[in-house]
């Protein structure tokens, strides 16, 4: 697996594209913001340079299932779909519809949900997957307790025992009671957890928040399902 190191390193073999893109989005990431700024992560698209550490975790073999949260322009549909390079499957949460619809316009390979990231569980469960990794773009309000239950539980009852989960974060909000929240949250819920270096190219500089192998996961489940079955043995 790619380190966190190697993957920003990586972030200049992104397309110019994407970036003549990301900058054709600011006007419309900018007025969402202002109309609703508990729902938008960031007042302008996320920079190309925070690409990377928030999609190092993604496998470079095999087929994953990633899932993302808060698709938004598509800043990070892109680079997961450069990271999978047509290998696995790719589902993409956007509350805002107009986004949604912009994503499965410029991503037709993408499986775009117009969803709350609440949904999760559910979304996995009906097609019968379970994520490897989770890539995390959602506001803080979307990690509020809702009915004694968080988003960071939900993200980790829908991983594999080894699963990841990266959320991006600003850093002049880090010392904010939400983000302080949201950091408990993980480590109560996954095993190893830490933040990667900041990006200070990104306005306002930005990390990656990482949370590896799931405390309570639906890859344990289907593990421990299969050991009280007897499944396996000789």
């Amino acid at each position: 697996m790619t380190t966190l190191n190697e993957a920003t390193a990586s972030a200049t073999e992104l397309s110019s594209g994407g970036a003549a893109r990301r900058w054709r989005d600011v006007p419309s990431v900018f007025l969402e913001f202002f109309r609703s700024p508990n729902r938008t992560a960031a007042v302008l698209p996320s920079s190309q340079h925070l690409v990377a550490p928030m999609t190092a975790p993604i496998p470079e073999r095999g087929e994953p299932v990633v899932v993302e949260l808060g698709g938004g322009t598509g800043v990070f549909t892109e680079g997961i779909q450069r990271r999978l390079g047509g290998r696995g499957r790719h589902i993409a949460f956007e509350l805002n519809p107009r986004w949604a619809e912009l994503l499965g316009q410029r991503f037709p390979g993408v499986e775009v949900l117009c969803a709350d990231a609440s949904e999760l569980p559910r979304v996995l469960a009906e097609r019968g997957l379970v994520a490897d990794v989770v890539v995390s773009s959602v506001p803080w309000e979307a990690h509020a307790v809702v009915d004694g239950s968080t988003l960071v539980d939900k993200i980790a009852g829908s991983l594999t025992a080894d699963g990841v989960m990266t959320q991006l974060a600003h850093r002049w909000t880090q010392w904010a009671s939400p983000a302080k929240r949201l950091a408990a949250q993980m480590r109560s819920g996954f095993e190893e957890t830490h933040t990667t270096r900041t990006v200070w190219q990104n306005f306002p500089p930005a990390l990656a928040y990482l949370a590896r192998r799931p405390r309570y996961s639906a890859g344990l489940d289907q593990h421990d399902g299969l050991a009280a079955s007897g499944a396996g043995r000789e």
